[in-house]
């Protein structure tokens, strides 16, 4: 479970340090997410859970006409992508819960969001404020993890480490949001129509360069599900537990690249 707490402090923290690591990883993503809202821009566009606005920088550069707004929990995450965006007049970026805020001068006509929907402590009251906010006629289109057995970098991570299960697979985190039906009831709930996924399959980038097993063990050390895991060790059980993942590693290593299968979900929606 990762909580708002975590994001306002640790997680937040690490990944805005972090973040072209994560950029790297999913940016195959990125780019059908692109491709997907190209064709629904209008002249308003919010990016919820922005992190630190890899897609709404990406957006503002490719549609100069449209206004993007990114709205993220984090401070640290939010300093980052200002600051990346420095030079963009259409791009801005706003410390809040996209959960609860509304700005009554920005009535998005797209919501957009890669990862960064599946940790509202309430989903159908969040996804409700984001409807509400919307302007007419609003389009939804944002990514999430399906299973963790689809995803080869998190299951085989966590099964070398014997970390357990989440006790609530739908409780807020990476994968909270696997279960379509969940999803549906959660965006129907909240009023949005027209619900809809579509699977996507890419490479999440672990390790590049001269030596991609320590740049993806780095990755892992700092971000992820193992990161926890990983800080909480010390002396002889830390050395043990970075053997493992190197060993481990090596059987996804293709010269200097080691990347591994990721699945999502692109989910759309629209607001009547």
């Amino acid at each position: 479970m990762t909580t708002e707490m975590d994001w306002r402090a640790q997680v937040g923290r690490s990944w805005a340090l972090n973040y072209a690591l994560t950029d790297r990883s999913f940016a195959g993503l990125t780019e059908l997410l692109l491709g997907r809202a190209a064709p629904l821009i209008g002249t308003k566009v919010l990016d919820v859970g922005c992190g630190a606005g890899e897609l709404s920088l990406a957006l503002a550069r490719q549609h100069a006409g449209s206004q993007v707004l990114g709205v993220d929990i984090s401070y640290d995450l939010i300093e980052a992508a200002k600051a990346r965006g420095a030079e963009l007049t259409n791009a801005r970026f706003v410390e809040a819960d996209a959960g609860s805020w509304r700005d009554p001068d920005f009535a998005a006509d797209l919501i957009v969001s890669r990862h960064g929907v599946m940790f509202f402590a309430d989903p159908p009251a969040a996804f409700a404020n984001i409807r509400t906010s919307a302007a007419p006629g609003a389009r939804l289109l944002f990514s999430c993890f399906r299973t963790p057995a689809e995803n080869a970098w998190a299951s085989g991570l966590a099964e070398l480490l014997g970390l357990p299960p989440s006790p609530d697979p739908r409780a807020p985190g990476p994968f909270a949001f696997a279960d379509t039906a969940h999803v549906d009831g959660i965006l129907a709930a909240a009023g949005w129509q027209d619900i809809a996924f579509q699977a996507a399959d890419f490479a999440y980038v672990c390790g590049t360069g001269e030596d991609p097993v320590e740049d993806a063990l780095g990755l892992f050390r700092r971000i992820g599900p193992a990161a926890p895991y990983l800080r909480s060790l010390e002396g002889a059980a830390l050395m043990d537990a970075e053997t493992k993942i190197r060993t481990w590693l090596e059987r996804y290593r293709s010269g200097n690249l080691i990347a591994m299968a990721a699945a999502a979900w692109i989910v759309s929606g629209r607001k009547d």
